[in-house]
């Protein structure tokens, strides 16, 4: 039954997926026209409506938070990239400090409401194919940081982790950033999808013990 569930959460979650970006393209350029701020605003509403969609597939998110962490409050976050799902992750734990993404110059194109936020809400495109270029353009989004009103998030992998391991950073992007913000407090995130994915299992051999009247088996040795 669970899992009859789990398809029919993940069938409703894709064209609610769809609709939530449709829906949400208009209204960031309706907002637009009253200033930056207020495009800002329909942006994190964006990323919001995303994160909450995830529930019809039965996703519950853990998080931890250090707490010296203060909303509202301009930071430099550097995270680990798993998912284009960590975006919508970030952009709502970071709502009210509003976050700015550096990504790759094609991301700016044909995704709605993805790509027109990415343009229009103070992000940082950058070309990979041109590494002076793209530490100027990064190190410009610092000294933004450093004025204050904004936060930026750069994920020093340079891509995203396909079997969740910690790849090398690429530290020149990173390195430009907290050099143009150097006053700015610098917040690590780390998203692990594996565990998600672990405390799962664990779930699920504690239901069959019980089912078969076994011991739930303990820790390893």
């Amino acid at each position: 039954m669970k899992r009859i569930l789990s398809w029919a959460g993940t069938a409703a979650f894709l064209p609610v997926f769809g609709a939530i970006l449709l829906v949400f393209d208009p209204a960031q350029r309706i907002a637009r026209l009253f200033g930056q701020r207020p495009q800002e605003y329909v942006a994190g509403a964006l990323q919001v409506a995303l994160v909450a969609a995830f529930h019809l597939c039965g996703v519950r998110l853990a998080v931890e938070r250090a707490p010296g962490f203060v909303p509202g409050r301009s930071y430099v976050v550097i995270s680990n990239h798993q998912s284009m799902f960590d975006i919508a992750l970030l952009g709502t734990l970071l709502f009210r400090s509003f976050p700015k993404y550096i990504s790759k110059r094609s991301l700016g194109g044909w995704i709605p409401s993805v790509s027109y936020n990415l343009r229009r809400g103070g992000h940082v495109l950058i070309d990979r194919g041109d590494a002076p270029g793209a530490v100027a353009t990064i190190r410009e989004l610092g000294r933004r940081v450093q004025a204050g009103g904004i936060s930026a998030v750069i994920f020093p992998e340079g891509t995203r982790s396909r079997a969740g391991e910690l790849r090398e950073f690429r530290r020149a992007g990173t390195l430009a950033l907290l050099e143009a913000a150097p006053d700015v407090p610098v917040v690590p995130i780390t998203i692990d999808a594996t565990a998600l994915v672990e405390r799962v299992r664990e779930e699920m051999l504690a239901t069959l013990a019980r089912w078969r009247g076994d011991a739930p088996p303990g820790p390893p040795a």
